[in-house]
C-alpha cells in the first residue's frame, strides 16, 4: 500500500513539473502578444484623434483576421507532440513543416484579399470620415505582414508540440522590444506617422517569423526532415484544422453576441461590459497557458501509446484548472475596490460594472475546468467533438443572451447568459473526457 502510495505522488510531482514547466513559459508568451497592439496604441495616440480612432478601426480587422487560424497553432502541437510521443523526431518535425507551409499559403491569400478589399472593410465598421484614410492605411500596411503572423502561429505550434514553450517566450519578448523600437524610429524619427507604426509592426512580426523558421530548420537538418512542400502533408493539415476552425468561429460569435446585446443595453452598460470583457480576456491567460502544457502533454502520451498517462495526466491538469480558477476569482473579488477605478471614473459605469464582474469572478472555477479539457481534446486531435459542442453551446447561449434586452435585464443578466455558456461548454467537454472516447492513442490519430 505505502509503495502504490509512493508511486502515486511521485507521479504526482512528475505531471506538476511538466505542466509548470511548459505552462509558466506559455503564460509569458501569451501576455507578450497583445503587448504589440497596446505599443502601437500608445504611439499612435499621440499623433492625435483621428489616427487613434483609425487604430481603433483596423486593429480588431487585422487581429480577428488572424486570430480565426489560431487552428495553426492547435493543431500543429496535437500533431508533433504525438510524434514525439512515439519517438519519431523527423516526423514530428515534418509534420510541424506541413502546419507552416499551410500557414504561408493562407497568409498570402488572407493578405492579398485585405489589400483590394480594405476600404469596404473599415467602411462596413462605421469609420469617420476623419480616421477612415488612417484605418485604411494602416490594415493595408499591416495586411502585408499577415504570412509572417500564420507562420509564427504555426512554428509556435511545432515548438509547443515538441515540448518546447521557452523559445516562443524568448521570440515573443524580442518581438514586442522590436516592435517599440521600430515603431518610436519609423513613427517619430522617420515621420511616417500611422503608416509607421504599421510597418514597424510587419518588420518585427517577419523578424519573428524569421527566428522560428531558423530554429525549425535547424531542427530538421539535425533530425534529416526534409523542408520541402507536401501536398499531401499540407492537406491533411488543412482537414485537422477545420473542425477546430469551426470551433473559434462559433467561440467568436458568443462574443460578438455579447457585445451586440451589451451595446442595445445602452452606452453605460456597453462600457462596464468591455471593461468586464477585458478582464476575463486577461485572466484566460493563464488559464490558457495550462490548456496549451496540456495539449503538449496529452498528445507525447497519447503517441507514445500511453492511455494511463494520458488519464492520468488529464486528471491532474484538472485539479489545476479548478485550483487556478479559484485563485483567480478570488483575487478578482478581492481586488474590485482597486480594478474598477482603474478603467472609469464614471459612477454610473461602476454600477453596471461591480456585479457583473463578480458574475465573472465566481465563474472562473468553471472556466478553469472548461479550457484545460478543451486543451486535453485539442492535445487529443479530438477536433470534430469540439466543433460539435461549441456549436451546441453557440445554440444554448444565443437565446439566453438575446433574451436579456426582450425581458428588461440588464448587464449582470448578460453575463450570467455567459456564465450558462461556460457551463455548458464545461458539461460537453466533461462527458467527452469521461466517455474516454477521446483516447486514441498512436504515432497518427486514425
Amino acid at each position: 500500500m505505502s509503495e502504490t502510495l509512493a508511486r502515486t505522488r511521485r507521479a504526482t510531482r512528475r505531471h506538476d513539473r511538466e505542466i509548470l514547466a511548459l505552462a509558466l513559459p506559455a503564460f509569458g508568451a501569451l501576455v507578450a502578444e497583445p503587448l504589440f497592439v497596446l505599443a502601437d496604441t500608445a504611439i499612435v495616440g499621440h499623433l492625435g484623434t483621428g489616427p487613434l480612432a483609425g487604430l481603433a478601426v483596423a486593429a480588431p480587422l487585422l487581429t480577428t483576421a488572424v486570430g480565426v487560424f489560431v487552428f495553426l497553432a492547435y493543431a500543429t502541437t496535437a500533431a508533433v507532440s504525438r510524434r514525439v510521443g512515439a519517438g519519431d523526431l523527423p516526423a514530428a518535425i515534418r509534420q510541424g513543416m506541413d502546419g507552416i507551409w499551410l500557414a504561408l499559403l493562407l497568409g498570402t491569400a488572407l493578405a492579398a484579399a485585405a489589400l483590394p478589399t480594405a476600404p469596404g472593410l473599415v467602411r462596413l465598421l462605421g469609420a469617420s470620415p476623419d480616421s477612415a484614410p488612417y484605418a485604411i492605411t494602416y490594415l493595408r500596411i499591416s495586411a502585408l505582414g499577415i504570412p509572417a503572423m500564420l507562420a509564427v502561429l504555426a512554428a509556435t505550434g511545432v515548438l509547443r508540440g515538441l515540448q518546447n514553450t521557452r523559445t516562443p517566450l524568448y521570440v515573443a519578448v524580442g518581438g514586442f522590444a522590436v516592435n517599440g523600437v521600430l515603431n518610436l524610429a519609423f513613427v517619430y524619427g522617420a515621420g511616417w506617422g500611422i503608416a509607421g507604426s504599421a510597418w514597424g509592426t510587419v518588420a518585427a512580426q517577419y523578424g519573428m517569423a524569421a527566428v522560428y523558421l531558423a530554429v525549425v530548420v535547424r531542427g530538421a537538418r539535425r533530425h534529416g526532415a526534409s523542408l520541402r512542400p507536401d501536398a499531401a502533408g499540407i492537406r491533411a493539415c488543412a482537414r485537422a484544422g477545420v473542425p477546430l476552425l469551426v470551433r473559434t468561429l462559433a467561440l467568436r460569435a458568443v462574443l460578438m453576441i455579447a457585445t451586440a446585446v451589451a451595446a442595445r443595453l445602452g452606452d453605460r452598460e456597453v462600457a462596464a461590459h468591455q471593461v468586464v470583457l477585458a478582464l476575463w480576456n486577461l485572466l484566460a491567460f493563464a488559464l490558457d497557458a495550462i490548456a496549451i502544457a496540456g495539449q503538449s502533454i496529452i498528445g507525447r502520451y497519447l503517441g507514445a501509446d500511453d492511455a494511463d498517462g494520458a488519464r492520468a495526466a488529464c486528471r491532474r491538469m484538472v485539479r489545476w484548472g479548478i485550483a487556478t480558477g479559484v485563485l483567480l476569482g478570488a483575487l478578482v473579488v478581492l481586488s474590485r475596490p482597486l480594478l474598477v477605478p482603474l478603467f472609469t471614473s464614471d459612477a454610473s459605469v461602476r454600477d453596471a460594472l461591480l456585479p457583473a464582474l463578480l458574475v465573472a469572478a465566481l465563474s472562473q472555477p468553471v472556466a478553469g475546468v472548461v479550457f484545460v479539457l478543451d486543451g486535453v481534446l485539442m492535445g487529443a486531435g479530438d477536433g470534430p467533438y469540439l466543433a460539435r459542442a461549441m456549436l451546441v453551446v453557440l445554440a444554448v447561449f444565443a437565446p439566453a443572451a438575446l433574451l436579456v434586452p426582450v425581458l428588461g435585464g440588464g448587464l449582470t443578466a448578460l453575463w450570467w447568459a455567459m456564465a450558462l455558456m461556460m457551463a455548458a461548454r464545461l458539461v460537453t467537454l466533461w462527458l467527452r473526457a469521461r466517455s474516454g472516447r477521446w483516447i486514441v492513442t498512436g504515432a497518427v490519430r486514425g
